[in-house]
């Protein structure tokens, strides 16, 4: 695949997936403005992770079925829309359907440009390419709470989303002219059955449902992390800008390398091998983390090791599900992530209902236990012999 491309691909990732993060470093003037205390603000990032999950269900399998380009376009433009609900959003109900629609229609269009930077590429690549796409979206996260606590300390935490807005306009008119038009594979089938399938895949496909369930706990603890963290950094004895609790999230860059090199590992058949890395990684980043009212150079270094595991497990899950069959990139993808989108929603709603009882060492807890809890079911789930083992896991049967 032509760098340019790959380029190009990575850079939609990041503007996309930043849409549906903007919010995590903005809770705490999201919720004086609205009435919200600190236990209730959560649901803020829960109703955006609920708009993915919709999205996984009924919007990202339709890659399998029709143009990709006219779709991706298309929900950017509806993006747009949603971005100016939000910004001039009057009321919670009316705050709470706008993250909805931000959720579902960024999360679509992430996910879809992750399956096609997997059908685009060679069999031989793709964990390269992915890796790639996948750093496009770390850059986004990073540059989703950077830029909120910017423009948030400037102009107030709805020019957030009206310079998101205009952004997502300009990358509509740049996928316009260069996105290619070629045909991919496609699943042939009515968007009942098409959606029907995704279940179908994660019923048949072993690799698709332990991969997923990895998913779910990895990112209920990163989510429990990140939505809890400004509480803390906000609130004395810190009393830290939007700025510069932000800027925490520009540790994690080194992440982008990581999903570059746990591609690499997965084309080669090192899946497992970087999972235990990953996954003893991210239960040791809490220690560090636990320690952020004494030292925030020791949070910063848990902030680099979180965003290192979890780079490395998700690209290496990826890697792995879209090795089961070319037709079903984009349901493979969205049986996946449902995982995810569960996962972050739990953690988003339980760390700050523990951060509101027990403080930030209860949220520590909360997102060590889930850490160990992931460990634990990769060993259980560990197939017999495997060591450098293959991330082809069987062929989707439909």
């Amino acid at each position: 695949m032509p760098a340019a491309l790959v380029l190009l691909l990575a850079a939609a990732c990041a503007l996309s997936v930043a849409n549906v993060y903007y919010a995590q470093p903005l809770l705490d003037a999201i919720g004086r403005e609205f009435g919200l205390d600190d236990a209730a603000v959560g649901i803020v990032v829960t109703v955006t992770q609920l708009g993915c999950a919709i999205a996984l269900l009924f919007v990202v399998p339709l890659g399998d079925l029709l143009d990709r380009r006219r779709l991706m376009l298309a929900q950017l433009g509806l993006l747009v829309l949603a971005l100016a609900a939000v910004a001039w959003s009057a009321n919670t109900p009316w705050l709470l359907a706008g993250m909805l629609a931000l959720g579902l229609l960024g999360t679509a269009m992430t996910q879809g440009l992750l399956a096609l930077s997997a059908a685009l590429a060679a069999p031989s690549e793709r964990g390269r390419v992915v890796g790639a796409a996948q750093g496009g979206v770390v850059i986004g996260l990073l540059l989703a709470r950077t830029l909120a606590g910017g423009l948030a300390d400037l102009w107030g935490w709805r020019a957030v989303y009206v310079v998101s807005a205009g952004l997502s306009a300009l990358l509509a008119l740049v996928l316009a002219r260069w996105l290619p038009r070629r045909r991919l594979p496609q699943a042939g089938l009515r968007y009942g059955a098409l959606l029907r399938s995704v279940f179908t895949l994660l019923a048949e496909e072993r690799v698709l449902r332990v991969r997923g369930v990895i998913a779910l706990l990895m990112f209920a603890a990163f989510s429990a992390f990140w939505t809890a963290l400004v509480l803390p950094l906000s609130a004395p004895p810190h009393s830290l800008s939007h700025t510069a609790v932000g800027a925490f999230g520009l540790v994690g860059v080194v992440g982008v390398l990581m999903a570059a090199r746990a591609g690499r590992l997965a084309d080669a058949g090192h899946g497992q091998r970087t999972t235990a890395a990953g996954l003893a990684l991210l239960c040791l980043a809490w220690v560090p983390i636990a320690f952020l009212d004494q030292s925030l150079w020791l949070l910063a270094f848990g902030v680099l090791a979180l965003d290192l595991a979890l780079q490395a497990l998700h690209v290496t899950n990826q890697a792995m599900i879209f090795s089961i069959s070319a037709q079903a990139h984009s349901r493979l993808v969205a049986g996946y992530m449902m995982f995810y989108a569960v996962g972050s929603g739990l953690g988003s709603i339980a760390a700050t209902a523990v951060y509101a009882r027990t403080g930030w060492l209860g949220v520590c807890a909360l997102g060590a236990g889930i850490s160990v809890a992931a460990l634990l079911f990769w060993a259980v789930t560990l197939p017999r012999g495997a060591g450098a083992a293959s991330p082809v896991a069987g062929r989707a049967r439909i």
